[in-house]
């Protein structure tokens, strides 16, 4: 017979443990992905920092049931997933980076337009992923990633000749070439393939990872993999991860992954809420008094689309887009809304950055000089009531006004149609309610045309691959290439050949994608402004936007 002081020395000794397992956890994490200021009060430098390499809270137990990722696992899987295709392949972090590349992410980029205060950064992984460790149970250690601002909003630099260098980026810039709809079903499917031989899962994970200690390893062993597989097992057999569409290279589906998240409705269950939305220039994105394609997101208080001028872009403005952004951002990240707002101090240092730290880059093409002085008076005449008046520098124009104009262009309208009545309910139950005005537009926002060279392609779901196609409906082709393609410097947007497809020899940094304009959300049709313009009148306005 077992004495009762023995028994309760047990359990004593059990609560113990548990206690100490709980008090050792870690159950969130800050990004190692973000570069150090070496002045603290450096609002400037601490915004592209915040925007390089911070979470906003995506690095966490909570995330990992939808967004973070244990990253060791997935990175083996997909190593082992190219193994099985190419059975040469080698097992080592060029063959990772390449699979990462041909997403359109950028392994060894550096950052061109790095403020000064902000330190070099040391990341481990691709620009964009942000990192760090968790210990779900006291002992444990789990490397988790996400992603962060930069993996949409660092876009490559280009050579002379219209060649893309994926080594040299620009915070701030579109990444057109970025595939989350590649990226999130690859992922899934090579853990899902992977899970059927766990030990060859584990021993790859050794290889890519000889750093890893025994804590690391153990941890992978007798917890990650278990609570992956588990996942699996919930998800049933389904052949994607996600219920819809989450874009092509260059774009993105903010409106469903947010009514996701909300367990909320999506049409069709899911397979038609395609309203997928092109990643735009941040330049003189400040001058907005509502946001996104449809200008759902506005200040409160005044007028929903309403004439900015720089005087009108004070700390009160920019911080109230701060807040807009902290609400349709952090969450993208796998985030509870009412808990974004605990990030606003990042944000708003990010639009500190973007109202007095960034430019996009210079065209880096030639430009007519002369042509381009009569485009501006072109574009004084046909463009600025919408997109906005620029001032008389022939080098580098900077805009004056902007009217935040809203209306019907005649573009496909799925997207605006599903901003859904649901998705606006659901917002007042947050905590951004008093602050944000919400509401269902069911029309575009035009937005200004600053570093418009970069966001090929166009129009608000990227279906038009040039400007010169643009102005000229009747030439936009039904299918055409993109993802990591060159620039045509006289038509400004991709080089593609009278088929739409890259020129012969050119060879992508990522994996292209046929983008067809009939099909859902995708249509080409709408935005003829222009198209009476007469070829040379055309020619000018393209020089000059060239500049912006």
């Amino acid at each position: 017979m077992v004495k009762k002081p023995i028994v309760f020395l047990a359990l004593g000794l059990i609560i113990l443990v548990a206690l100490l397992m709980w008090l050792f956890s870690q159950t969130q994490t800050i990004s190692s992905a973000r570069p150090a200021v070496k002045d603290s009060t450096d609002q400037i430098s601490m915004g592209a920092a915040a925007f390089e390499g911070a979470d906003f809270g995506g690095l966490s137990l909570a995330t990992m049931q939808s967004h973070a990722l244990p990253w060791r696992l997935v990175a083996a899987a997909l190593v082992l997933q190219e193994q099985t295709r190419t059975p040469q392949t080698s097992i080592d972090h060029t063959t990772l980076n390449r699979i990462l590349a041909g997403f359109g992410f950028l392994p060894s980029a550096d950052i061109v337009n790095r403020p000064s205060g902000v330190s070099q950064s040391k990341r481990e992984m691709p620009l964009g992923f942000t990192y760090g460790d968790l210990a779900p149970i006291g002992g444990t250690k789990v490397r988790v990633a996400n992603l962060g601002c930069a993996a949409c909003h660092a876009g490559v630099s280009y050579f002379v000749d219209g060649r893309p260098r994926p080594d040299r980026a620009w915070l701030g810039m579109p990444n057109t070439s970025l595939d989350l709809e590649a990226y999130t079903a690859t992922v899934f499917l090579a853990l899902k393939t992977s899970l059927t031989d766990s030990q060859k899962l584990l021993a790859t994970t050794d290889t890519l990872f000889p750093e890893m200690g025994f804590r690391e390893r153990q941890s992978l062993r007798f917890v990650v993999l278990p609570l992956v597989r588990q996942r699996m097992v919930q998800l049933g057999d389904i052949a994607r991860p996600l219920p819809f569409p989450n874009g092509v290279p260059g774009s993105t589906n903010g409106v469903a992954a947010l009514k996701y998240s909300r367990q909320l409705p999506l049409a069709g269950h899911g397979a038609a809420d395609a309203g997928i939305v092109s990643i735009p220039d941040l330049g003189d994105r400040i001058w907005r008094s509502s946001l996104l394609v449809d200008g759902s997101y506005a200040i409160p208080g005044g007028a929903r689309q309403s004439a900015i001028s720089a005087a009108l872009i004070d700390d009160e403005h920019l911080n109230a887009l701060a807040m807009i952004t902290s609400f349709f951002t952090v969450p993208s990240m796998g985030v509870d809304p009412n808990e974004a707002i605990t990030h606003y101090d990042d944000i708003s240092s990010i639009f500190a950055f973007l109202d007095q730290g960034y430019r996009p880059q210079v065209f880096p093409g030639p430009v007519d000089r002369a042509m381009a002085a009569d485009g501006r008076m072109i574009y004084a005449d046909n463009c600025s009531q919408c997109h906005g008046t620029y001032d008389s520098n022939i080098q580098q124009p900077h805009l004056m006004e902007f009217p935040n104009w809203l209306g019907d262009v005649k573009s496909d309208d799925l997207r605006a149609t599903l901003f859904s009545d649901e998705l606006v309910a659901s917002f007042e139950n947050t905590i951004y309610a008093p602050v944000i005005s919400v509401q269902r537009t069911g029309q575009y926002a035009a937005p200004p045309l600053t570093g418009v060279w970069a966001s090929a392609p166009y129009l608000h779901n990227g279906s038009v691959p040039t400007l010169a196609q643009l102005l000229d409906p009747e030439s936009r082709p039904r299918k055409f290439q993109l993802g990591g393609h060159a620039l045509d410097f006289e038509k400004v947007g991709l080089r593609i050949d009278a088929n739409g497809a890259y020129p012969e020899n050119y060879v992508p940094f990522s994996t292209p994608v046929w983008f067809d304009t009939q099909e859902p959300g995708k249509s080409n049709g709408g935005h003829t402004f222009g198209a009476e313009l007469s070829d040379e009148q055309k020619l000018q306005l393209i020089e000059y936007l060239k500049l912006l």
